[in-house]
């Protein structure tokens, strides 16, 4: 999306890149985040961090790295170096054979500096950190790096180029805590969102500039609710075309979809 100098992306219907163009690459690799970022120009790089046992953070989703490595245990029972060695293509091959390329296997856990690195700041980013209890220290480090890399500064938060989300509201808080500028978005646990309260919504308006939910939990009703109360409103994850353009007739402000290209094509 082309955006005058003073434009806030987050003004925009945007389209959020979940894990990368993990439809058609390795999640959470830089296969995926190239596609998503270079070749369909997606609005936002998501990112789901964990921390190694020697204090980086990597991009995973899990928090056990069985299911996209095929070995046992935690990442924060690998050092970074160990993690480097595992292979996080060849799972995708194997799964989802119609988009399988050889380059995939070997694929390599990507650290959140080497991303930071790689991208710099001509890529926005939508980052996600996980409670502070199961990583004490995250969002020291996740702050840290992003102001190393000038992500931080009043031009590029205002232009909507960092969001941090979190199903954690402790960990959302700490982040405002120690920055009150960054966009937040509070994600929210699929059949969750009808029981907010009229104060729950008050108060997450009070730190959050939105909400994401499990797209089935959101009617047009739902999302005016949530508007009402001036909260962006981004449903994860939007697979279907079908399910995408309902999406937009009811009047979501993006989407995370693993098939982003669909969705940039829609809006």
């Amino acid at each position: 999306m082309q955006l005058n100098l003073n434009e806030n992306i987050l003004d925009h219907n945007v389209s959020i890149a979940h894990r990368g163009a993990s439809g058609y690459a390795p999640e959470h690799t830089f296969y995926a985040y190239d596609k998503s970022h270079k070749e369909f120009n997606a609005d936002y790089i998501e990112l789901d961090l964990q921390m190694t046992k020697d204090g980086n953070l990597i991009a995973m989703h899990d928090e056990d790295v069985e299911r996209t490595t095929g070995h046992k245990g935690r990442v924060e029972d690998y050092t970074t170096k160990e993690l480097k060695q595992m292979d996080v293509g060849s799972w995708f091959n194997k799964k989802y054979s119609q988009y399988a390329k050889k380059e995939y296997k070997g694929a390599k856990i990507p650290t959140l500096e080497e991303i930071l690195d790689r991208y710099g700041d001509n890529a926005n980013y939508y980052i996600e950190t996980k409670s502070p209890d199961v990583y004490p220290g995250m969002e020291e480090k996740l702050l840290h790096s992003l102001e190393k890399h000038n992500l931080l500064s009043n031009q590029k938060l205002n232009k909507g180029q960092v969001v941090i989300q979190s199903f954690s509201q402790e960990s959302l808080l700490k982040v405002a805590n120690m920055n009150n500028q960054i966009p937040l978005v509070q994600l929210v646990d699929k059949d969750k969102l009808s029981t907010f309260t009229d104060e729950d919504l008050k108060f997450i308006s009070s730190y959050a500039i939105g909400v994401g939910p499990d797209y089935s939990d959101l009617d047009e009703q739902m999302v005016q609710k949530l508007h009402n109360y001036n909260l962006k409103v981004h449903p994860y994850t939007v697979n279907t075309e079908k399910d995408m353009q309902q999406m937009l007739n009811i009047g979501v402000d993006g989407v995370f979809s693993n098939y982003i290209d669909n969705y940039i094509k829609l809006k």
